[in-house]
């Protein structure tokens, strides 16, 4: 009896099972090799200040991760820290979470709802482990509400929206104290730190003492470039072709986060930790042009629901990524995020959620899972607005923000600033066609004008009421030892 068509058939399986068994396991999400995370956010750091936007910026380090990887082009944040903040870690717009009203103060009991699961919550149960490096401002009144309670294996940062870069104090009306913890204790020796060193130092610290056999979680909010413009000098002298003396700190500040990030991926790389991680970087929101940051050609900046203020730089590392070297035009939110980098490690989000899981659409440029958004939703005087693309198509009704024009780089002299446009109004824009919103569509197209506006009807329908209390004098630090600490609330 011949035996040999059935040895060869089995020598066929046994290989065809090997093969599946050794792509299954380099995919992002398998259970034989989840990829370690890091997940970078630049705060305040607008379109024009990166050099894949802008040759005259000096962001070696973030152009070559852009470059290899992948270039989000439509990538959308909110317009200001704290809303953009809600979108990455609950994967819900803030307007359904009580954040959509400006950002949440150091003296105001505020604080995303403990009934939204975190991102570290479920990469927790994943088996990652996951520790937390830089800006929170999710709130920190009480202690259930700070990162360590909410998923994070170790914090290292600061709970509020600014601070001095060196002293790390914050002031607020006339209540001053210092912000700076590591996990649950004040951080009182740092005192002329610039937090972007001690930030990278706390992050190599985490990669360098981290158990490969562990899949890891970083999530590194950098304080760069937010205000006050601040950065040691040799940063500064890079730029000393421009004249505008803050905007020379301001581009000091995006090449000393540029060097941050390069000393994190080189730790990595040490670790041996590199070739398995997904690295995603993005912005919370635009430049603030009153700051110096730039975010030329797109109208407005930080603040505004323009295109400046809500079109965030993004990009996507890894060699993970199966289509690189290019940009991607897909449409993207920062409710995204959520879905997407708990899928790479294999997990699921609730049903309801309103970010989708665009692994596909990171991975291998496969069409967005999205057609749709909300820029934000807000009832409270003086911002009442609502805005939301649709297909290429996007509504503004309300306060849209200030500066509501095209403000060029200082040492740029060839193009308009500020226009006669009310800070309040209808406007109706193809940004396919018109990616700067220069012309208002409104009056020549009702019909299209009507269905916007319609739709943005239905979605404020499930809004939910700001969280914004009066402030509380127990929040003030000479109550809490000089520091800005959780126990008020």
């Amino acid at each position: 009896m011949n035996q040999t068509k059935p040895l060869q058939n089995l020598v066929l399986l046994l290989c065809l099972v090997g093969l599946s068994v050794s792509l299954t396991s380099t995919q992002p999400g398998s259970n034989d090799a989840k990829p370690n995370i890091v997940f970078i956010v630049a705060d305040d750091l607008g379109w024009n200040d990166v050099g894949w936007h802008n040759p005259d910026v000096k962001t070696p380090v973030l152009d070559q991760l852009a470059h290899e990887g992948v270039i989000l082009n439509q990538s959308y944040v909110n317009y200001v820290c704290t809303p953009s903040r809600t979108a990455f870690m609950t994967g819900y717009f803030p307007y359904h979470a009580g954040s959509q009203h400006g950002v949440f103060r150091p003296d105001k009991p505020q604080a995303i709802p403990s009934n939204f699961t975190f991102l570290p919550e479920k990469l927790k149960e994943l088996g990652y482990a996951t520790h937390m490096v830089g800006k929170w401002h999710l709130g920190f009144c009480n202690w259930k509400y700070t990162p360590t309670y909410r998923g994070f294996d170790s914090y290292y940062g600061y709970y509020n929206g600014a601070e001095d870069y060196y002293t790390h104090l914050r002031s607020q009306g006339h209540e001053h104290g210092i912000d700076l913890h590591d996990n649950k204790d004040v951080v009182r020796d740092q005192n002329g730190t610039y937090s972007a060193y001690l930030f990278s130092g706390r992050a190599e610290d985490v990669i360098n003492t981290h158990d490969p056999k562990t899949p890891l979680f970083l999530y590194l909010p950098f304080q760069n470039v937010h205000a006050p413009l601040e950065v040691p000098k040799r940063f500064e002298d890079m730029y000393e072709n421009v004249q505008d003396e803050n905007r020379r700190a301001l581009l000091g500040m995006v090449s000393a986060l540029d060097e941050a990030v390069g000393n994190v991926t080189m730790a990595m790389k040490k670790a041996g930790l590199w070739d398995n991680t997904l690295l995603a970087f993005t912005t919370d929101n635009g430049g603030m042009i009153a700051k110096s940051g730039n975010n030329y050609p797109l109208r407005g900046g930080k603040t505004t629901l323009w295109e400046g203020g809500t079109r965030g730089v993004a990009f996507v590392h890894g060699k993970m990524l199966q289509k690189t070297g290019y940009t991607n035009n897909e449409m993207f939110h920062a409710v995204d995020w959520f879905p997407t980098l708990l899928a790479a490690a294999g997990g699921k989000a609730d049903p309801g959620m309103d970010g989708v899981n665009q692994l596909d659409t990171i991975m291998s440029g496969q069409p967005s899972r999205r057609t749709e958004f909300v820029y934000n939703i807000d009832n409270i005087f003086p911002t009442v607005q609502g805005a939301i693309r649709v297909g290429d198509y996007k509504l503004i009704e309300g306060y849209a923000g200030l500066p509501n024009g095209w403000v060029p780089p200082p040492n740029m002299t060839d193009s308009r600033s500020d226009i006669e446009d009310p800070v309040t109004g209808t406007w109706l824009f193809n940004l396919k066609d018109d990616p700067t919103e220069h012309h208002n569509l409104a009056a020549t197209m009702p019909d299209k004008l009507k269905e916007m506006q319609a739709k943005l009807a239905e979605y404020k329908k499930t809004m939910v009421p700001a969280i914004d209390p009066k402030p509380d004098p127990k929040s003030d630090p000479k109550n809490w030892g000089g520091a800005w600490s959780p126990g008020w609330c």
